[in-house]
């Protein structure tokens, strides 16, 4: 059994642990009500994006009637031979099973994909030092033939495996920047318009609020309905996790629900479904180019800063249970080192007592 003194360090140390615990706790809520801010000012140009495209989708065919063509390459539905996935999870650890339950979801993907029997080849696109981590102890890095950077031809792949990583995007969590996150896009485009790639998917954590928030696996190309996401998977949290995050939102002073934007979405809304016949200037074909790019990036970057919302969200409640154990731990530490104080204390006074009645 530990003596006092073992004890009395060992509750040093416990409430050390604590004290960061709880700094990191806070910090997280901190970042937590700036990440919400961020995604809710990025929502209504979301929304104003998908109703313009709706609107336009509804009054004008995709498919040119005089030539039978699609009007844009990103329209076109092939078999899905070659699937990119974009992996979207944190840089950063201590934040319970966020990282964990995105790569899951990521592999249980992978899996599906090359486990049927068919000849399928997955691309992966790591957003998060810890997915891009990971996945490279798993799978190969895709080596491509060096080009001229003034060449307009696309380098040539080398591929060497049925699952590689095609690239890694570091400190876009920390900043996502809009012009980033459309050079993303842009590459992405380029690849599904040349037929590298047949599909690409999104695997994030969905943000809503603390309470509400999923991992989905979200197909980003091609463009089926525009408007409605279409989830491959998704992997709800338990009963009991809500409650552990309602609880630690509620000690950090951070809103269990969702903020209102209602409005944003109304007003969206009234223009997409407007009963008018606009008059468009511009060839269909022009108006495709120039706003399905920016949709795609509008979907990308919404994902982007919801799974950064979620993570620091993640991070909050695992601090919190951990300062939670730590005082918890504290509390035994004291009882056991009380006890052990007074079995010491009664052995002296039986001590003295039994001397004092020997003489």
């Amino acid at each position: 059994m530990a003596n006092v003194l073992d004890l009395k360090r060992r509750i040093r140390s416990v409430k050390n642990t604590r004290q960061i615990t709880k700094a990191m706790k806070m910090v997280s809520a901190a970042k937590l009500r700036r990440a919400q801010e961020r995604a809710l000012a990025a929502r209504p140009y979301a929304e104003s994006i998908t109703a313009v495209l709706a609107s336009l989708t509804r009054r004008i065919e995709i498919f040119d009637p005089a030539t039978g063509n699609l009007r844009h390459p990103l329209f076109a539905v092939r078999p899905e031979k070659n699937i990119l996935l974009v992996v979207v999870t944190g840089d950063k650890g201590f934040a319970g099973a966020f990282n964990a339950n995105i790569m899951k979801a990521a592999l249980n993907v992978i899996d599906e994909s090359t486990s049927d029997g068919a000849d399928k080849q997955i691309d992966i696109e790591a957003i998060g030092r810890k997915g891009r981590d990971l996945m490279k102890r798993r799978f190969p890095t895709a080596k491509f033939d060096s080009v001229d950077i003034d060449s307009l031809e696309r380098p040539v792949r080398n591929r060497a495996s049925a699952v590689e990583i095609t690239g890694d995007h570091p400190g876009l969590l920390d900043k996502p920047v809009s012009s980033r996150v459309f050079k993303l896009a842009s590459d992405i485009i380029a690849r599904y318009i040349h037929g590298e790639i047949d599909a690409c998917y999104i695997v994030y954590n969905e943000f809503k609020s603390v309470i509400s928030q999923r991992v989905v696996v979200e197909r980003l190309l091609p463009l089926m309905d525009i408007g409605r996401p279409e989830v491959r998977s998704l992997l709800e949290p338990t009963s009991a996790e809500k409650e552990r995050a309602a609880e630690a939102a509620l000690t950090a002073g951070v809103a269990l629900t969702e903020a209102d934007a209602t409005e944003a979405v109304e007003e969206s809304h009234k223009f997409g479904t407007a009963n008018v016949d606009y008059i468009y200037e511009q060839p269909a074909e022009e108006l495709f180019d120039g706003l399905l790019p920016q949709y795609v990036s509008s979907m990308l970057y919404h994902s982007i800063v919801e799974s950064v919302a979620a993570e620091h969200a993640a991070r909050m409640t695992a601090m919190d249970s951990a300062t939670n154990n730590a005082s918890d731990m504290i509390d035994a530490y004291t009882l056991q080192m009380n006890r052990v104080r007074q079995a010491a204390i009664t052995k002296e006074i039986i001590e003295i007592v039994s001397g004092a009645a020997a003489v």
